[in-house]
């Protein structure tokens, strides 16, 4: 049996869902499907390093509990979500004569939910499907709350559709086998949260970050309900991100035009994140929305678990054009999350020569320190002058 976990629920009426949080839970994989009354076909998304270390797993509690089940391997990493490899997915799905009651099963990461998502709800109009998270960014933030999409050369997720789970299943053994890089990239969305919504949580994560670093199970498991409830939280009141949701994008201004720079080639999403609320905070300082004492505060943290924390070497023309392109750009007017105090932040209209004066008037970044993961990131972006 897999070992005891939490729960939590998504509250969205009719398509409402449960998020179980289980060490082992995969094994269990097939008897959760049938719990929801699902038979027949189940396609399992997923990359050729996640199949290769789980999916034998996988294939077998699907086949135990009376499945047939799929596999459909795409490439790792953020090139990998365009409509090609959508195309891919759903030639799949038509040569094996998936229909309407068929499920299909994003298993991986971020990448693999985002992209498995939107297959689901465009083939046949909308299909079932199922999150099984394996990174720590997936488990805290991205698998809960029905954003699907792809990128697009200009813009990251400008493609995309708000299509539920009707479950997600949060093995926190995957995260024992997630190389440093990608587990110190997680850790960004989990500073997140304490940030935009929980104080408390945030004093919680400066005192246990060197357990956390350590994967203590534990915490592990505390931290990653706790940012699933709030996800949970703010979902429920505002599903399709027309208010309270865009607090959810605090760093990802920045961050998501550091990924568009970087061709998602460079870039980790989590570690743009960390670099992203950097810059929005000492932003929303220099505007005068928070204190000097906050930015230090979060900066430290940042720093402690692993992530980048300077803005690379580029120029303000390409920084901006990248963050028009962002799709929570309203009227031709780019929007920004900002904090006024640890646990509270507010959503802001931008100007451009109040960035510019921010951008140019902001402190040279220091020498290089810090982890292998940080030197390996942002050592790598380059944008011509």
């Amino acid at each position: 049996m897999a070992r005891p976990g939490s729960t939590v629920r998504v509250s969205l009426g009719k398509r409402s869902y449960d998020v179980l949080i289980r060490d082992g839970g995969i094994r269990h994989l097939g008897k959760y499907l049938w719990d929801l009354g699902f038979t027949g076909k189940v396609g399992v998304v997923t990359n050729p390093i996640v199949h290769r270390l789980y999916g034998r797993r996988v294939a077998k509690s699907l086949r135990e509990a009376g499945f047939q089940s799929h596999s459909i391997l795409i490439p790792d990493g953020e090139r990998a979500k365009t409509l090609r490899w959508v195309s891919r997915i759903l030639d799949e799905l038509v040569r094996a004569r998936f229909e309407r009651g068929s499920v299909l099963v994003a298993f991986g990461g971020g990448v693999i939910g985002d992209i498995t998502g939107f297959a689901a709800a465009v083939y046949l109009r909308g299909i079932p499907f199922v999150q099984v998270a394996t990174t720590l960014v997936a488990q805290v933030d991205s698998s809960v709350g029905g954003k699907t999409g792809i990128n697009h050369p200009l813009g990251k997720n400008l493609i995309g559709a708000f299509y539920q789970p009707c479950l997600v299943l949060l093995d926190t053994e995957t995260l024992r086998t997630l190389p440093e890089r990608e587990w110190v990239a997680g850790l960004a969305e989990v500073i997140k949260y304490g940030m935009i919504a929980d104080g408390k949580f945030f004093a919680y994560l400066e005192n246990h970050m060197s357990a956390l670093l350590k994967l203590d199970g534990p915490v592990v498991q505390h931290v990653i309900k706790r940012c699933c409830e709030i996800k949970a939280s703010v979902v429920a009141k505002d599903e399709r991100e027309v208010g309270l949701r865009r607090i959810l994008n605090y760093g990802h201004t920045i961050g998501h035009a550091l990924e568009s720079l970087g061709q998602y080639r460079k870039f980790i999403h989590g570690e743009a994140v960390g670099v992203g609320m950097v810059c929005e905070a000492d932003l929303a300082r220099d505007l005068g929305y928070c204190s000097e004492e906050l930015v230090g505060r979060q900066r430290e943290l940042i720093r402690r678990a692993g992530l980048p924390v300077e803005l690379p070497s580029l120029r303000f023309g390409d920084l901006w054009s990248a963050m028009l392109h962002d799709k929570k750009v309203v009227k031709g007017q780019v929007h920004c999350v900002v904090p006024r105090t640890v646990g509270k932040v507010e959503v802001v209209a931008l100007r451009q020569s109040s960035v510019k004066r921010w951008f140019h008037g902001r402190k040279t970044p220091g020498p290089a320190q810090g982890t292998a993961a940080r030197q390996a990131s942002f050592s790598l972006l380059k944008v011509n002058p």
